[in-house]
């Protein structure tokens, strides 16, 4: 893992996902640092559906990866991810939800207190 990515926002979103999860005491912030270090294969890509079917209403959904727009969202959820495609992230505002960034939530929540990882 000690491998250097080519994307430096992505470098420092990575050393400040392991730096807050050390700070807090906090194993979540280190998992998705792990899975965004990883492979981009491995990354999750994770549907509008799927975070219907498994969100409850005012919930925090973390998604390591990218957020796709198949399907509809009927919940008003806070979605924070590495990426979302440009639909993905309007049907989430659409739904009263919250469309963050990994940083936004961390610097927001830094005890990743009633967070869920879908992925």
């Amino acid at each position: 893992m000690n491998e250097k990515k080519a994307n430096p926002e992505l470098q420092k979103l990575i050393e400040m996902l392991r730096r807050t999860s050390a700070k807090e005491d906090v194993g979540t912030w280190k998992c998705i640092a792990a899975t965004l270090a990883g492979s981009t294969k491995k990354r999750p890509a994770v549907n509008i559906s799927r975070i219907n079917r498994y969100a409850q209403e005012n919930e925090v959904i973390v998604i390591p990866g990218k957020v796709l727009a198949s399907g509809e969202l009927d919940k008003a959820v806070q979605v924070a991810a590495y990426q979302y495609s440009a639909e993905a992230r309007a049907k989430i505002e659409q739904a009263k939800g919250k469309a963050l960034t990994l940083f936004e939530l961390m610097e927001k929540n830094p005890k990743a207190k009633d967070v869920r990882i879908l992925g």
